[in-house]
């Protein structure tokens, strides 16, 4: 007899629709497991084995083959030993034959528990969208599966209670939605006010998260780089309920979901050490993962003493920066994460770390000076939009009047993202300046006569590089959005977002 037992698998954060269909004929025993598994799903043999005789059940003596349908897809981690499990119980005639529109999902340990699964919530978002109606998951994912509309969720612990559920005898209530909870007036939170002074360096900050722009700040030991970085997520407008889905299949996919808050429900603030390698900023692993890049998606990646981190892995950020997303190429295929994100990054001038300071002298040759920046290519820095020098305050600055609150920056911002969203509103998956290809540059920026040719000079005599030119239009576009004219670009609009790029220099 052939059962048939609908699941589902995962491939980057995607999820995708498989039949686990089984067939136990004469001969054996034996018991194959074919289309396309990997390793932990060939090891599902002996897990569903020691499961089924822990209820008590017998093993089937036949041959038994079970195919993982479609079998072109790559089939990884221990998702399917639950369908596998009941498909044999199934073509076994053990239990009765399942709706098709059921899905199951789990891990088993050997004595026939359902242990937690990672990457729940693109699996069920598949399943939603395969039309299917029921899926029957670990209770521990249960929450995070419920983010899936039009989609009822049955929270299974153990298999002999899911038995019981399908045989009719003592059902599984379905698992409530889940809700987040209202916020904590107390909690704290972070305020660009904490910051003092540093006005150039807010300006920067601002017109960054307006645009979705890239940052450098460059300064002397102690000036603020690091809380100007920290702060910049207070003035970011909030998630998206799709930018939250997208963020939490990230983190899904990771396993390092919290299951009591089962949705990102705000912007990632991800802050690796300089020894991080190239496989932690970019995923990867036996069983690959996402890396620090990708679980910065729709969020700011930090990355602090830009210098300090390895060449080879500072390389990986130029096509992530570009496209948006990381592919990872490997003997088994191809896997692809998104990593949307804001680089900040922050460095000193020199490896003293004064270099051009006029209030501590600078230990450092002009030679040491050369090539500490040159640490950094010179393709990636023309990848960053705004260069900012961050310099030491005076007294008087540090005691100045209270800076302006996250608050008021955060509604300017806010305003500028929803003239660029309506500006975009025909080009799905573009939200921002910064994402602006050079088509988009030439056919969406008009700029008036003395405007262009004060471009055409400043491109001139600073040698441009066709992307450096596409980059100051993107950021003059954003400083117009947040004066609230977003089709007149003036010369001081060129002027600034031409200034930012040269601070570095």
């Amino acid at each position: 007899m052939v059962s048939s037992v609908t699941s589902l698998g995962i491939s980057g954060i995607k999820g995708f629709y498989v039949s686990v269909q089984c067939y136990i004929g004469p001969g054996g025993p034996a018991f194959d497991v074919v289309g396309l598994p990997d390793a932990a799903v060939r090891e599902a043999r002996d897990r569903v084995r020691a499961a089924i005789r822990s209820l008590g059940r017998d093993f089937p003596d036949g041959r038994i083959t079970v195919n993982l349908a479609p079998a072109f897809l790559k089939k990884e981690g221990s998702v399917y030993d639950l369908p596998i499990l009941l498909s044999i119980l199934c073509a076994d005639g053990q239990i009765p034959m399942l709706n098709p529109d059921h899905a199951f999902i789990g891990e088993l340990s050997l004595d026939a528990k359902v242990c937690v699964t990672h990457g729940m919530l693109p699996m069920s978002l598949a399943a939603a969208q395969n039309g299917l109606h029921t899926l029957f998951c670990p209770a521990h994912c249960a929450y995070e599966a419920t983010l899936a509309y039009n989609l009822t969720v049955y929270p299974v612990s153990r298999v002999e209670d899911l038995i019981d559920h399908l045989r009719g005898v003592r059902p599984i209530p379905a698992q409530s939605r889940w809700t987040p909870p209202p916020a904590d007036p107390n909690a704290p939170h972070l305020d660009l006010a904490d910051v003092q002074g540093q006005y150039l360096a807010k300006r920067a900050l601002e017109i960054a998260a307006a645009g979705g722009h890239h940052l450098i700040l460059t300064g002397p030991p102690g000036v603020g780089k690091s809380m100007l970085a920290q702060r910049i997520i207070s003035i970011l407008p909030p998630l998206t309920h799709s930018e939250a889905l997208e963020t939490t299949s990230v983190y899904s996919v990771a396993g390092i979901l919290d299951p009591n808050r089962p949705l990102i429900s705000e912007r990632p603030f991800r802050a690796p050490h300089h020894s991080t390698s190239i496989g932690g900023l970019a995923g990867g692993g036996r069983i690959p993962k996402p890396g620090e890049l990708s679980l910065a998606h729709n969020g700011v990646l930090f990355l602090d003493e830009l210098p300090e981190f390895a060449a080879d892995a500072l390389e990986v950020l130029r096509q992530p920066i570009e496209t948006g997303e990381i592919t990872l190429a490997r003997v088994n295929g191809t896997l692809t994460y998104p990593c949307r994100f804001m680089l900040v990054a922050a460095m000193n001038p020199c490896k003293c770390g004064y270099h051009g300071s006029p209030f501590h002298p600078c230990t450092c040759s002009e030679e040491s000076v050369r090539r500490y920046r040159e640490k950094i290519s010179g393709p990636l820095l023309d990848r960053i939009d705004l260069h900012v020098n961050v310099p030491q305050l005076r007294f008087d600055e540090m005691h100045g009047p209270t800076p302006e609150h996250s608050a008021s920056i955060r509604a300017r911002v806010c305003a500028a993202r929803e003239r660029q969203v309506a500006r975009f509103r025909d080009y799905p998956g573009v939200y921002c300046n910064a994402q602006m290809t050079p088509k988009m540059v030439r056919s969406m920026i008009r700029l008036e006569p003395e405007v262009e040719e004060h471009l055409r000079m400043l491109y001139d005599r600073l040698h441009m590089s066709g992307r450096a030119h596409d980059r100051v239009l993107r950021v003059a576009s954003t400083i117009a959005d947040l004066e609230a004219r977003p089709e007149r670009i003036t010369v001081k609009d060129i002027e600034d977002a031409v200034n930012f790029r040269a601070e570095f220099k």
